[in-house]
């Protein structure tokens, strides 16, 4: 089994990335495939402002405790599902904060990307891709966006079908399959 780390990447009180992690997460549940999934909330992780004193591509020889504990994190996965939020047409700046601590540890993974906004944040999307590039993550091909997120949600939590755009069990098999293949 491959674990994929779920990251929600947002820390605003009253996010809706929760419920599209939990969301994921629960879509997670019934995959029959050869993943194991676990949340990442990055407001439990608190990270401050990026503030090792060496460049991350200088290796892991990290400098304080809150960096050792997030890239102990990171290292053991093999792939990731970023949750992501649009704000103001990009992605939030927790998010960048916590991909800018690592390199080494991203690099050459797969993830997938769940966005979630007005209109199922596709430009945070595509401004995460190329970030990705530079820290050698590689983004598959399947995304899901959820639209107009702040009616998204039925009173009992389900997400409506109708607001999502993407499926997220091809997005499942398609991290499956990169990380299955023999």
């Amino acid at each position: 089994m491959k674990l994929i780390k779920i990251i929600i990447g947002s820390v605003r009180d009253g996010r809706a990335g929760e419920k599209v992690a939990a969301w994921v997460l629960n879509s997670a549940e019934r995959y029959a495939g050869n993943l194991k999934f676990e949340m990442i909330d990055l407001k439990d992780i608190d990270l401050p402002f990026m503030n090792e004193p060496k460049s991350p591509k200088s290796g892991k020889d990290y400098f304080y405790e809150h960096t050792r504990i997030w890239s102990n994190i990171i290292d053991e996965a093999d792939g990731f599902i970023f949750v992501t939020p649009e704000y103001n047409h990009g992605y939030s700046g927790v998010l960048k904060n916590a991909l800018d601590y690592l390199y080494y540890e991203w690099k050459g993974k797969p993830a997938g990307l769940v966005g979630y906004g007005f209109r199922g944040a596709s430009n945070s999307i595509r401004q995460l891709k190329e970030v990705f590039e530079i820290i050698r993550i590689k983004p598959i091909e399947t995304q899901v966006g959820i639209h107009r997120i702040s009616e998204a949600f039925n009173e009992d939590g389900t997400l409506k079908p109708e607001n999502i755009k993407g499926e997220i069990n091809e997005l499942f098999n398609e991290l499956d399959s990169v990380l299955n293949i023999t």
